[in-house]
């Protein structure tokens, strides 16, 4: 299998590569804790293609898409910025997501994503990550160096999860 993750911007094509693989994680996330017909009524009334335009369109923003064989399986996005308050202050801080499709889920795809998400972050002093804790990503992104800064929640449906964060060394 082919993998390979690059920078998208927000043209017609990379939103609807970027909605494909929300649609699909969004129900591999929550098909097991949340009614489908909410679900639905979230995907259809929360994820706005003009929205992720005019985001991406934000210098302060970056999209990441993993393809594999083409074929969209997952994205990062990078957020310059946004703090959280259990960040120490003072310091540059990212806001990323980290999303992989399940049956996409493999080392080799989730060390694409992250090393070009990692790389794009190399700018800011702390990258901060709130995750479902639940989420099969948790584990992976612990093991690339994140730790757990509080416990939160996250997501439409407001489920626990976790502020992880990664301070950046500039070595």
């Amino acid at each position: 299998m082919n993998i390979i993750s690059k920078f998208t911007v927000g043209s017609e094509e990379g939103i609807s590569d970027l909605i494909t693989i929300i649609d699909a994680s969004v129900y591999a996330l929550y098909k097991e804790l949340i009614p489908e017909k909410d679900i639905k009524k979230y995907i259809e009334d929360d994820i706005d293609p003009r929205k992720m335009i005019n985001d991406l369109n934000d210098l302060s923003n970056q999209l990441i898409i993993t393809y594999a064989d083409d074929q969209p399986v997952g994205y990062s996005t990078l957020k310059s910025g946004l703090t959280h308050p259990a960040l120490p202050e003072g310091k540059r801080a990212t806001e990323m997501s980290f999303v992989i499709l399940p049956e996409f889920d493999s080392p080799e795809t989730r060390t694409s994503l992250w090393k070009k998400s990692r790389s794009a972050a190399s700018f800011t002093d702390i990258v901060w990550i709130n995750i479902l804790a639940h989420d099969p990503l948790l584990e992976f992104l612990k093991e690339s160096g994140f730790s757990v800064a509080i416990d939160a929640t996250a997501g439409p449906f407001q489920l626990p999860s976790h502020i992880l964060k990664l301070e950046i060394s500039k070595s």
